[in-house]
């Protein structure tokens, strides 16, 4: 018998030279609506884009990365 199961989604917030994992608050939620939920927190996401997922460790993960770039 064949099971389909929902992998979890994980996104990462890139920040700094971090990564902070930031857990999914709601499934049913597009991946632009986790953003701007975590944008109250991280104000970074306003500008944030978000990679194309990747599957790992049983997970679909999301990376927020920053378009701005760096004073110099």
């Amino acid at each position: 018998m064949l099971l389909a199961t929902q992998l979890e989604r994980v996104f990462i917030l890139k920040d700094k030279g971090q990564d902070i994992k930031l857990t999914d608050p709601e499934p049913r939620w597009s991946v632009e609506a986790v953003m701007n939920f975590y944008a109250n927190m991280y104000p970074i996401l306003t500008t944030a884009k978000v990679s194309a997922p990747q599957i790992k460790d049983d997970a679909v993960e999301y990376k927020f990365e920053s378009v701005m770039g760096t004073k110099g």
